[in-house]
């Protein structure tokens, strides 16, 4: 058994005393944790939680386990930065973005923090925002670049950005003849959209704004990485959503209304200096590189006459 890892479920729950928010917290299904938590209770020989169909409480054995367990957890999450200062190789920052944030994007993160924190190095890891819930609960990283809406009662969150994205369209499609594009103007073609798993908040969110908005796909399709998105985009296959590029093949539109916003924040449990810095350099560069604006900024407008009924047909 991975004592350490079991410890380390086992004070989430402690904190949330429900197992549900615990497992959204960690970013797994309920019952295998409570299959951990289990293991860890017979590993130890006793009960750490009392449980009933109404509450968790932490029994005596539980709460004398709970500052031993935290510490433990502490002390192997500093063990890293300690080895790194000891063969003088420094501390690194271990951050996660969005698969799709964009290359300029990137470039300008670790540009802009290896000015402020030349002593730190900060390692940027590909991932989705419900793999980083988990990482960042687990201590595999310390910060994160995540997508709202998010339910992870235990982390913390920096001030929100939003994007509102436009549509990706086939150069050749007559929605590409106007300036701007209506959701409802998209119906019935289909939409390359991200992953739920990696995104279910904002998955669904958007979906729920194309229905209110009177653009119910044909088809949904899965887009895991950008150059498949672009390949059925350019194909006429379907149009997707996202900040404005330049691509030949394909026409970027901004959205009348801006009716999707994108909201993305960086999230952590622990805070430090290094990560603070680094809070400060990402909203810098998502502003400046990704177009994103502060909460409540109203967004960009987008005027044009709606085609004629029928037109598009």
């Amino acid at each position: 058994m991975d004592l350490v890892r079991h410890l380390r479920y086992f004070t989430v729950v402690a904190d949330e005393l429900h197992f549900g928010n615990a497992a959204v917290r960690l970013g797994m299904a309920q019952p295998p944790l409570s299959q951990r938590i289990k293991r860890l209770e017979d590993e130890l020989g006793v009960r750490l939680f009392d449980r009933s169909s109404r509450q968790v409480r932490l029994t005596e054995a539980g709460r004398l386990l709970l500052a031993e367990a935290r510490d433990i957890v502490e002390r192997v999450d500093a063990i890293p930065a300690l080895l790194a200062r000891a063969t003088g190789g420094g501390a690194t920052l271990r951050v996660g973005v969005p698969p799709d944030l964009g290359g300029s994007a990137i470039a300008a993160l670790l540009a802009g923090f290896r000015e402020a924190h030349p002593e730190v190095r900060l390692g940027l890891i590909e991932m989705g925002t419900a793999d980083q819930v988990g990482a960042l609960s687990d201590g595999a990283l310390d910060g994160g670049v995540i997508r709202h809406p998010v339910s992870a009662p235990g982390l913390r969150f920096g001030p929100v950005l939003v994007q509102h994205p436009g549509v990706l369209l086939a150069e050749d499609d007559p929605l590409a003849a106007f300036s701007s594009v209506h959701l409802a103007d998209l119906a019935p073609r289909h939409l390359v959209l991200f992953p739920r798993e990696s995104e279910p908040g904002l998955h669904e969110e958007t979906l729920s704004e194309c229905r209110r908005h009177g653009y119910v796909p044909g088809e949904v399709h899965i887009g895991r990485h950008p150059q498949f998105t672009l390949g059925l985009v350019m194909s006429g296959t379907a149009v997707a959503f996202g900040p404005r590029a330049e691509q030949a093949g394909v026409a970027w539109r901004p959205l009348l209304g801006a009716p999707l916003a994108w909201r993305v924040s960086v999230a952590w449990q622990r805070t430090s200096q290094a990560l603070e810095e680094f809070g400060a350099v990402a909203l810098r560069v998502l502003r400046d590189n990704a177009g994103m604006v502060h909460e409540g900024t109203a967004p960009p407008r987008a005027v044009r006459p709606r085609p004629a009924s029928g037109l598009l047909a």
